[in-house]
Parts: structure tokens; C-alpha cells; sequence
């Protein structure tokens, strides 16, 4: 079977060393870089048995797919396709990386950092561990879309979450202020992070949260249950 992720940019993904430990080389794995959704997606369906998707394109998926898993729709972000009886068929596995990366811990408030595809992922699983949840964003107009209360990267210092999750671009300035210190953190990024040594109460790496979406997105792909702890010793 062939597999791929398709996004812009895509180098440097961890996902191609993931799928050959999960499954001992018995399937590829192709990073495709695109800078337009259409050229990837085109792709996609004339070569590949299923994709994962990564920025900048989980909305633009979640508006192509013609059936929607149930976390899918709650985030409205897709970010693994696989073709279905009625066309493509869109998930959401972030969501499985978050609650993932944070089981065991005992959270009731998370403030959720970003507005894109991976912030939706966060706010969903929030809610699932039956935290409230507070966005905060360049614009507080796109993080109040994401359906909870918004605030301004100002009035966030604030807070007093119990954990962070913190979904802005490895690249993008961290914004000053925000109240790291006595929270655990979750960052997405994991190729370019920026909060690894910030002073906080427990720093959790992307590389857990990529772990927790890899592993449940290779059971969609093939129906196979992964090596988790050959995926486990690459993180």
C-alpha cells in the first residue's frame, strides 16, 4: 500500500521513519509538497492508498472529502483521507495525538494558543478530558470561531490554565506575556519548537502528540494495530 503526506512545507515530517517502524517497511510512505491543495489532492487520488494532511491544508480537506468522521466534523479540520464507499472519507487523529499526549494528568482549564487546523484538534480534545477551554490568537475574531471564549494575547496573561496547548508555526514570534509558568505545556511543533526550555510546570513535545495521531491514523490506513514501541523509540 502507498501512503503519503501532502502539505507545504513538508520536510523534515517524522512520518516516513514512523511508518516503516510500524510496519517494517511493508508499505511507503512519500512526503508530497505542494503549494496549491488542488495539485496535492490531484495527487493523492491517482497514486496513493490513503494521506495524511498538514498545513496549510486541513480546512481545504475538510471542505473535499465527501464523508466526515466524527471528530472530523466536530473540528472542521481534516488531517488523513482515505477513499470510502461514497467517495473520501476525512479524520481527525489529532485529536487522538492530544488526548494521547496528555493522558493520565489531571487538567480542568486549557488555554488553547493558535486559530489553524491543529488549535481545532486541541479545543476538541480539551473538551473531551471535560476541560474549559480559552483561545487566544493574532485575531480574537478567528480564535471566537473556534467556538469558546477569546481572548487577546494581552488579556491571556491573565489566565491560570492548567495546561497549555500551543499550536502556533515553529517559525512565528512567541507571543509575550502568555502564562507558561505554572502549566503543563503541549506544543505542536516539534521540528522548529520554540517553547522546549521555557520555565514551565511539564513541557510535553509534538513528538508525543505526531506519536498519538501517527499511531491511530496507521490503524485507518491499513486496519493493522502498529509496533508502537518500535514508532515509541524514534520520538
Amino acid at each position: 500500500m502507498k501512503f503519503a503526506l501532502i502539505g507545504h512545507p513538508v520536510a523534515g515530517s517524522l512520518s516516513p521513519r514512523l511508518i516503516t517502524a510500524a510496519y517494517d517497511g511493508r508499505h511507503t510512505y512519500d512526503l508530497l509538497d505542494f503549494e496549491r491543495f488542488e495539485d496535492a489532492w490531484q495527487a493523492f487520488v491517482h497514486g496513493y492508498d490513503g494521506i495524511n494532511v498538514t498545513a496549510p491544508f486541513k480546512q481545504d480537506a475538510f471542505a473535499k472529502v465527501d464523508v466526515l468522521a466524527p471528530r472530523a466534523q466536530a473540528t472542521g479540520a481534516v488531517n488523513l483521507v482515505v477513499p470510502c464507499d461514497k467517495g473520501y472519507m476525512g479524520y481527525n487523529t489529532d485529536v487522538d495525538g492530544v488526548l494521547t499526549a496528555l493522558e493520565g494528568l489531571s487538567l480542568s482549564h486549557a488555554l488553547v494558543v493558535g486559530t489553524g487546523g491543529a488549535a481545532r484538534a486541541a479545543v476538541h480534545a480539551a473538551q473531551l478530558l471535560g476541560c474549559r477551554v480559552t483561545v487566544t490568537g493574532r485575531s480574537v475574531e478567528k480564535a471566537s470561531a473556534l467556538g469558546c471564549p477569546a481572548v487577546s494575547f494581552d488579556e491571556a496573561a491573565s489566565l491560570r490554565p492548567d495546561v497549555i496547548l500551543y499550536t502556533l508555526p515553529g517559525r512565528a514570534p512567541v507571543p509575550s506575556g502568555l502564562p507558561f509558568s505554572q502549566a503543563v505545556v503541549l506544543e505542536a511543533e516539534y521540528r522548529i519548537p520554540q517553547l522546549c526550555t521555557i520555565p514551565c510546570r511539564q513541557y510535553i513535545s509534538g513528538r508525543q502528540w505526531m506519536l498519538g495521531q501517527a499511531v491511530a491514523g496507521y490503524r485507518i490506513f491499513t486496519g493493522e494495530d502498529p509496533d508502537v514501541e518500535k514508532m515509541q523509540s524514534l520520538i
